[in-house]
């Protein structure tokens, strides 16, 4: 076990690599495991706990401890490589006690992930259960391989100009436990570096009077913007029931797809012609379900349209995301730009090569992606706390709109 510091390399280093993208099918030997795929539990429901946390007294505790550092690098070793699954199997519980302390472990020089049945073997070697994206239901979750529940990261050339920020895999209903990012192949032009920031360092190093206010007001995460101008040349009563109408016809087939228990409501960002559908109010901070320590666990880097306008962003209106106080006010740009310099500040960028793993404690540590140019395929497996099911049971979210959706685009 070689066990190195992070490397912290200059941001939007550009990694190249010659050379097509592997197609799906090479990535997947003749000799596979069984397949998984439709076995595969749901994402579990998070697990909230955020009342009555003294800020000034874990801010203090964190800058006297100081935190360990996140992402610890462990690297392959000749004798490692040639153990292979077994290497994992050998070190599975001093594994699980390294990723509690630090929150992630980057894994480097390993053959064994280098294809997807590889990347399989080394999270069975480690016992953990994998399940569906916390979003598996939204189509935008697109499957890299199915019967390994490895979903493909967001490598479309279409978004590859898109930064994504920092984000725990969570929705205020569902949370995976952990994930677990793969690189198959860096981008073949430039950027598209992963990155993570642990969210106990971020909860540190905030205002604590921001963050207090913050806590006690609490987030909502408005999710897509549907506009309806069009209603506006009726006349009032007719324009109401309308109105009332799309809202009931949106929340019956559009909302459940995504399991978010959204509410729909009219005019949220001063448009009064636009219907969002806005998640229930959250605590930005969270414990951790295992070791009760804060975090920062929230959306606001990634999905805060302030500074979404302010960085390279592909995406189209009907899905730009917002975030407000609970009450639905506005949360100034002031404290908005405190909430990114403090994540930017700890964010540490990860230039993965082909095999390379980062194994991520999702409760604690955010991940977010650069833009990038070329082709790229990173991928990432979710894990829970349940088992594999039966292929019958009933409980589980489809994947009608998975496959609708990532087959059209």
């Amino acid at each position: 076990l070689t066990v190195g510091p992070t490397l912290r390399p200059a941001a939007g280093a550009a990694q190249r690599t010659s050379g097509r993208v592997r197609a799906v099918a090479e990535l997947v030997r003749a000799d596979s495991p069984p397949a998984i795929g439709t076995a595969l539990p749901d994402c579990p429901p998070t697990i909230w706990d955020a009342d009555e946390i003294d800020i000034e007294a874990w801010q203090k505790q964190y800058r006297e401890e100081g935190l360990p550092v996140c992402p610890i690098e462990i690297h392959a070793t000749e004798a490692a490589n040639a153990a292979g699954a077994a290497w994992f199997v050998e070190r599975r519980e001093e594994l699980k006690a390294t990723l509690e302390k630090h929150g992630t472990i980057w894994f480097r020089g390993f053959e064994l992930m280098k294809d997807a049945d590889g990347f399989r073997s080394f999270w069975e070697s480690l016992d953990l259960d994998p399940c569906l994206d916390p979003l598996h239901t939204s189509g935008l979750r697109k499957f890299l391989s199915k019967d390994d529940a490895l979903y493909e990261e967001v490598n479309k050339e279409s978004l590859s100009k898109h930064y994504i920020g920092l984000h725990n895999e969570s929705t205020f209903k569902k949370t995976a436990k952990a994930g677990a990012f793969v690189c198959f192949k860096p981008a073949t032009g430039w950027g598209g570096e992963f990155f993570i920031a642990d969210g106990e360092a971020i909860f540190r190093d905030l205002d604590p009077e921001m963050l207090r206010e913050m806590m006690r007001r609490k987030v909502r995460i408005s999710v897509s913007n549907l506009d309806f101008d069009v209603l506006d040349k009726l006349p009032p009563p007719q324009k109401e029931a309308a109105m009332r109408k799309l809202e009931q016809m949106v929340a019956d087939g559009v909302a459940p797809k995504f399991d978010m228990d959204l509410e729909m409501l009219w005019g949220t960002d001063g448009r009064a012609m636009r219907l969002q559908a806005v998640q229930n109010a959250q605590s930005p901070v969270n414990r951790h379900p295992a070791t009760g320590r804060p975090a920062w666990f929230c959306n606001l880097h990634n999905q805060a349209r302030f500074l979404r306008e302010r960085r390279p962003c592909g995406t189209p209106e009907v899905g730009m995301t917002d975030i407000y106080f609970g009450d639905l006010s506005l949360i100034p740009g002031e404290m908005l730009q405190h909430i990114n310099e403090v994540s930017e500040k700890n964010i540490v960028t990860v230039p993965m090569q082909p095999g390379e793993v980062l194994l991520c404690d999702n409760y604690r540590v955010l991940h977010g992606r650069d833009i990038f140019d070329g082709d790229r395929l990173h991928a990432v497996s979710w894990f829970g706390d349940e088992k594999l099911q039966d292929d019958s049971a009933a409980n589980k979210p489809g994947d009608l709109l998975n496959v609708v959706l990532n087959s059209a685009f």
